[in-house]
């Protein structure tokens, strides 16, 4: 891939429609008005992370990215934990795409389907068996399809952006808020606890881009285009939800009735909620726009988790099975085909089960977000800690900014944790505990489980020390630190 597929990719893995219209409506209860401050303010970690990010691939481009970049600054106990939070939060996800993939299909043809959950749980099914097998097929197939699917979404986004516009002009605004800069102003949020919920809420629409340095080895000029997509990606990203949720405002205002953002009912899709007031007729492209969306996230969120898991078994961390590549596709089968599987299964038991344990499923994946992009900055700050000083460039871009963005995760972490302990968040109680805490801190402190366990056997941990040994030796034999592609 060249630098344009690359972005288009990193863009499409955080499905910015989708994100965005299910985002808005929870960031505008939090801090009302001052919902695009919220989103610049989320933007400082993400871009901070991004930059590490970029650093770590330039001397390790290896399609592992957490997994083997904590590997190589802490050693094979941490690097297997970054991994596990990465493909944790690809199930996870996965399992919420194919829903909303599913619930929005059925909404183009009739609003009764879309409330079947036989139905929408068949189809979410569905999507996740056909984006396994686009994935299965080739990065070159794939690489199309989110070419594709961006324009789409981009282009339905654009659609909507002008009806709003053309409404704000013609003075047809339902209910219009009165435009202030103060709105982009972080210290304008309502105080520290506010400001940090609207943060937390908005840090999930940026989720995604990472995708693209997952692909490192099948991008032209790994060490460099990767890492470049995904700076782009994020400034496309803060662009659009600043000045998409701006609009919004503008047309719909924050008022807690009819479809005003700030009426609770509307949180789950902000779109939804306006498009007949602000599209008419044309209502519908608002929900193709989040179908696409879904849809592209769905094959986009296969390809890093995929990867990741091939590149722990290529370095000892997993059984070889795992590294299984197709001799003409080039694509981590054995990964590709079980993570489609394991994503449907979870899906369908969660369903199952309760329609409230799923989603308070999916209000964990922050928790599993923060902890590998935190784990990833920290990384980042250690393993370049002998050239920390050898220029103001490093310094910064491989010091203050990671170690920032680390910080600002994991402060997010445990906000997140915090909230979530109190047995009001989310939908389920456990024991008196918050449903969402004991699925998301339990799920990674089964990674710990899960860790010791396949380290217990003297083979394994010998043969991940030899690996891991290994990548430090390249990384160190090529100038700057940079070693060859090799995962």
């Amino acid at each position: 891939m060249g630098l344009a597929g690359s972005v288009s990719i990193g863009l499409s893995s955080t499905a910015p429609v989708y994100s965005l219209a299910a985002a808005l409506g929870f960031v505008v209860l939090a801090v009302g008005v001052h919902a695009p401050a919220a989103f610049l303010l989320a933007f400082v970690p993400m871009l901070f992370i991004a930059v590490a990010y970029r650093e770590l691939n330039s001397a390790l481009p290896d399609c592992g990215t957490t997994f083997t970049w904590a590997s190589a600054a802490f050693g094979r106990f941490t690097g297997w934990l970054g991994g596990w939070g990465l493909a944790l939060s690809g199930v996870v996800v996965l399992a919420n795409l194919a829903q909303v993939a599913g619930t929005y299909l059925w909404l183009l043809v009739a609003e009764d389907l879309a409330s079947n959950t036989l139905l929408v749980t068949a189809t979410g099914v569905a999507f996740i068996a056909a984006m396994t097998w686009t994935n299965y097929r080739g990065i070159d197939l794939g690489e199309k399809m989110q070419r594709v699917t961006i324009i789409v979404q981009y282009a339905a986004l654009a659609v909507v952006v002008a009806f709003l516009v053309w409404r704000l002009g013609t003075g047809d605004a339902v209910g219009a808020a009165s435009f202030s800069a103060d709105w982009f102003n972080p210290l304008a949020l309502g105080g520290p606890e506010a400001a940090v919920q609207g943060a937390l809420i908005a840090l999930f629409a940026y989720w995604g881009w990472d995708t693209c340095l997952a692909l490192n080895e099948e991008t032209r000029r790994p060490r460099t285009t990767p890492g470049r997509a995904a700076i782009i990606s994020s400034v496309i990203l803060v662009i659009t939800y600043t000045g998409v949720s701006t609009l919004a405002i503008l047309f719909a205002g924050v008022g807690s009735e009819g479809i005003g953002l700030g009426n609770e009912a509307n949180a789950g899709d902000v779109f939804y909620a306006i498009s007949d007031a602000a599209l008419g007729p044309w209502a519908w492209v608002a929900v193709l726009a989040v179908l696409v969306s879904a849809i592209a996230a769905t094959q986009t969120t296969i390809l890093p988790t995929a990867r990741g898991t091939l590149a722990m078994a290529v370095h000892g961390a997993l059984p070889r099975r795992f590294a299984t590549v197709h001799a003409t596709y080039m694509t981590p089968t054995f990964s590709t085909v079980l993570l489609g599987a394991t994503a449907a299964a979870y899906y369908v038991v969660l369903t199952l089960v309760s329609d409230d344990v799923l989603a308070d499923s999916i209000a964990s994946l922050g928790l599993f977000i923060a902890f590998y992009y935190g784990l990833t900055g920290f990384a980042c700050v250690w393993y370049f800690r002998h050239t920390l000083r050898s220029s103001a460039r490093h310094l910064v871009l491989r010091g203050v900014l990671p170690l920032i963005g680390a910080l600002l995760m994991t402060a997010a972490f445990v906000g997140s944790a915090a909230s979530m302990f109190d047995p009001a968040y989310g939908a389920t109680v456990v024991a008196g505990i918050g449903g969402t805490f004991v699925v998301g801190v339990g799920a990674l402190l089964l990674g710990v489980v899960l860790t010791a366990l396949y380290y217990s056997s003297r083979r394994r941990r010998e043969s991940a020390d030899r690996a891991i040994a290994g990548l430090r030796r390249a990384a160190s034999a090529e100038p700057h630190g940079r070693r060859a592609t090799g995962g």
